[in-house]
């Protein structure tokens, strides 16, 4: 059998505290609540009512007619606190308000939502301001203190009905708020590239000196590579026979044997002599 919520019929207390917390949510957006016009507040209203109770199937109407029908049951509520705190403060009853709300005549039906009540009730809409006149007693208010005149011990004292609630945030105290942590966030999401940058820049050093260590040993293996191609090339020479050769081919041999020699002897990797005899012979 489908539920009360699955067949949009009667409206649990549920969904009657959720759309009371969500319309004080929306409506009373210190940044947006002003400014936003009345067939987007229904929209969001509609939306996050849906977040809170994701099976329902509540359409925005349903919404705004459940509200209408809350706030005008809330609103004869305040009403008559507000006449049971007066009637209180004449001193005309000894009882607690809510019992003088009942035995009012103005209430003829018994208050159900209390539960929807206690959401919206520190709301400006339905603050209890009340109006009677305070008992006097020549001229000294019976609440008044005896022992002190600061202005602090006023008839709204602590066993008061009423209790003064703090003062709702502004628009500007909210964007200031909103600017603040947006500052923070700014600073840490600062901060969390300075600490990227670092990591990346101690990266960038190690491949570099990565690099740096692999040129120097490609080039230690280049000198030792050059050094045994020298070495083979010096044998070949020593071994070369000039007994055939022209007395200037033996002349050229004769000197490149004698580099080689000088080579082993000094370990000088300077220029041939055979480069010497040419310029010396020009």
């Amino acid at each position: 059998m489908a539920s009360s919520i699955e067949t949009g019929g009667a409206w649990s207390t549920m969904e009657d505290v959720s759309l009371c917390e969500v319309w004080l949510r929306v409506c009373h957006c210190p940044l947006s609540g002003n400014e936003m016009k009345f067939f987007h507040m229904w929209k969001k209203i509609h939306a996050e009512f849906c977040e809170k109770i994701p099976d329902s199937t509540r359409t925005e109407m349903a919404l705004s007619s459940r509200w209408k029908l809350l706030n005008k049951e809330m609103a004869k509520w305040r009403d008559a606190l507000a006449k049971a705190i007066n009637l209180y403060r004449s001193g005309e009853n000894p009882h607690s308000s809510t019992d003088v709300v009942r035995c009012n005549r103005g209430w003829q039906k018994k208050f159900t939502h209390h539960e929807c009540w206690e959401v919206v009730k520190h709301c400006k809409r339905f603050t209890i301001i009340p109006t009677g006149p305070e008992v006097v007693l020549n001229e000294t208010p019976l609440r008044d203190s005896t022992t002190s005149d600061s202005p602090l011990d006023s008839p709204m004292s602590e066993d008061s009905l009423i209790q003064k609630e703090p003062r709702p945030i502004g628009r500007k105290a909210a964007k200031a708020k909103k600017a603040g942590n947006s500052s923070n966030f700014n600073s840490k999401f600062l901060e969390e590239i300075a600490r990227q940058n670092s990591v990346r820049l101690e990266m960038e050093q190690k491949r570099q000196d990565m690099e740096v260590a692999i040129q120097a040993e490609q080039s230690r293996e280049k000198e030792y590579l050059r050094k045994k191609d020298q070495q083979k090339t010096d044998r070949e020479t020593m071994a070369m026979d000039t007994s055939h050769m022209s007395p200037e081919t033996k002349q050229y041999w004769k000197l490149e044997r004698r580099d080689v020699m000088r080579r082993r002897l000094f370990q000088d990797d300077g220029p041939s002599n055979t480069d010497w005899l040419n310029d010396q012979n020009h």
